[in-house]
C-alpha cells in the first residue's frame, strides 16, 4: 500500500513497556513524515524507557499517560483519543499488553483508549523469544487476529536486546508504517505481482568452503518492502543473508545460482515485473568435493577449475521475450569502473527495460551500507541519478519505473 494513503489520516500510537519503546519514537516521526497526524498514549511501564516529553516533541501533541489526571483528561482524554483516531497501532505490543488487550482490560492509558476505539488496530509485538514462543502468548495473538479489526506486523528474528537469538524483535519501522497505511486503501501497484531476487549466492567447493560476495540483500529487500507498501504482491527469491524482516512478503530461500535460476524461471512468466538485485556469483567450482579438501603436502600454487553459473536475468529475459504480455525487466549493475558504459551494455545485451547502476566502491554506496547512490538507465533513454537511504532510493526507483513508467 502507498504510504501516501496516510496523508491527512489520524493515527494513535499506543506505546507498551519494553526496550523497543525507543523505536516508537522513530515510528511517530515516520508516520508524521508520511503526512499522518499522530497522537500517543503510553503505559506506565513505557515511561520507564522513554519520556512523554519525547513523544510530545515528535508528535506536536500532548501525550496521554494517566486517565486519572484531570488535566490530561480535560485536554484530550482516553475517550476523545478513541473517537479521534482512524487507526491505532500498538508498538511495542508486549506480552503483558497483548494479554490485557485480549482480556478486554482497561487499566492504563493504552488499553483504556483501545477498548473504546472502533477502528482498525495494528499490533507490532516485541518481547523475548521465550515469551513470544509461549503458547499463552500465541493463543492471545491468535484470538485477537480472529477479529477483522486486528492485524499484525512482526516480530522479526535476530539478536534480541537480552542477548537471545530468535523471534521477538519489533518489526522495522518502514514495515509498521506500511502496515498502518495498508489499512487505509490500495496503492498504485495494487493487483500487480512483483518478483525480486536479493542477496548473494554461494557456490560450494566442498562442505565448508564457497565462492560468494559481500551482498547483504539490503537494497533488494528495501525494494521488496517499498513495492509492498505501494500495494504490490511481492515474492523475493533470497540468497543466504541471515535473519531479515519478511513481513508481508513471500520469501523463497535459495543458496546457489542454479537454485535461484530455477525458482525465478518457474515464476517470471506470471508476474508484472521482475527486478534482479541479487549479486549472483558468476562462477562455481567445476566439481564439489563431498568432504573437506585438504591442503597439499608441500607449499606452493594450487589450481581451482571454475565454470560459469546461469545468468539468471538473461535467462529470464529470454524466457519471456516472445510472450504477448511480458513483465517489466529491471536489472542491477554493481560496477567498479566505467559504470554507465558497462550498465548500458548489460541493458542492451539482456533485453531489459531498465538497469540500475552503481559504483560499489563509492562512499555511501554498494554492499552492506544503509545508503546508496545509483543511476537509473532505461531503454527509452531516460537517465536519472538517485541517492539517499536505501529505503528512499528503493521507493524512487519504483515510482520511476513501475508507477510512472517512462
Amino acid at each position: 500500500m502507498d504510504v501516501t494513503a496516510l496523508k491527512g489520516r489520524r493515527v494513535v500510537v499506543g506505546v507498551g513497556g519494553g526496550i523497543a519503546a525507543y523505536k516508537a519514537c522513530e515510528l511517530v516521526r515516520e508516520l508524521g513524515r508520511a503526512g499522518a497526524e499522530v497522537r500517543v498514549a503510553m503505559t506506565e511501564s513505557a515511561r520507564q524507557f522513554v519520556t512523554p516529553l519525547t513523544f510530545q516533541a515528535l508528535s506536536g501533541h500532548p501525550v496521554l499517560t494517566d486517565y486519572f489526571d484531570p488535566a490530561q483528561e480535560g485536554n484530550f482524554g482516553h475517550l476523545d483519543l478513541a473517537r479521534w483516531g482512524e487507526a491505532f497501532v500498538v508498538a511495542p505490543a508486549t506480552a503483558d499488553l497483548l494479554a490485557r488487550i485480549r482480556a478486554g482490560l482497561a487499566n492504563d492509558a493504552v488499553t483504556t483508549s483501545l477498548l473504546a476505539f472502533k477502528g482498525p488496530v495494528v499490533l507490532a509485538p516485541a518481547m523475548n523469544v521465550a515469551m513470544w514462543d509461549n503458547p499463552l502468548t500465541q493463543e492471545n495473538v491468535a484470538a485477537l487476529l480472529k477479529h477483522p479489526r486486528f492485524s499484525q506486523v512482526g516480530p522479526g528474528a535476530g539478536l534480541l536486546a537480552c542477548g537471545d537469538v530468535g523471534e521477538g524483535r519489533l518489526a522495522d519501522v518502514p514495515a509498521i508504517v506500511a502496515a498502518v497505511a495498508a489499512r487505509f486503501g490500495a496503492g498504485p501497484l495494487a493487483g500487480r505481482k512483483v518478483l525480486l531476487t536479493a542477496g548473494p549466492t554461494r557456490e560450494f567447493l566442498d562442505p565448508v568452503r564457497f565462492i560468494s560476495n559481500p551482498s547483504t540483500g539490503k537494497m533488494g529487500l528495501a525494494l521488496a518492502q517499498a513495492a509492498r507498501s505501494l500495494g504490490a504482491e511481492v515474492t523475493v527469491v533470497l540468497g543466504p543473508v541471515g535473519a531479515v524482516v519478511r513481513d508481508g512478503l513471500t520469501v523463497v530461500d535459495v543458496v546457489s545460482a542454479d537454485d535461484m535460476a530455477r525458482e525465478v524461471l518457474a515464476r517470471v512468466e506470471s508476474v508484472d515485473a521482475f527486478i534482479a538485485t541479487a549479486a549472483v556469483s558468476d562462477w562455481r567450482p567445476e566439481t564439489r568435493a563431498p568432504q573437506k579438501v585438504k591442503k597439499g603436502s608441500s607449499p606452493g600454487q594450487e589450481s581451482l577449475r571454475l565454470v560459469r553459473t546461469p545468468d539468471v536475468l538473461a535467462e529470464a529475459s529470454r524466457k519471456v521475450a516472445g510472450n504477448a504480455k511480458r513483465p517489466v525487466l529491471v536489472g542491477f549493475a554493481a560496477e567498479t569502473e566505467k559504470v554507465l558504459e558497462h550498465a548500458r551494455e548489460k541493458l542492451e545485451r539482456k533485453g531489459l527495460d531498465a538497469i540500475v547502476a552503481n559504483d560499489v566502491t563509492a562512499p555511501g554506496a554498494g554492499f552492506g551500507t544503509d545508503t546508496n547512490r545509483v543511476t537509473v538507465l532505461t531503454r527509452t533513454g531516460v537517465q536519472r541519478e538517485l541517492n539517499g537511504s536505501k529505503n528512499e532510493v528503493a521507493r524512487a526507483i519504483l515510482e520511476l519505473l513501475l508507477v510512472r513508467r517512462p
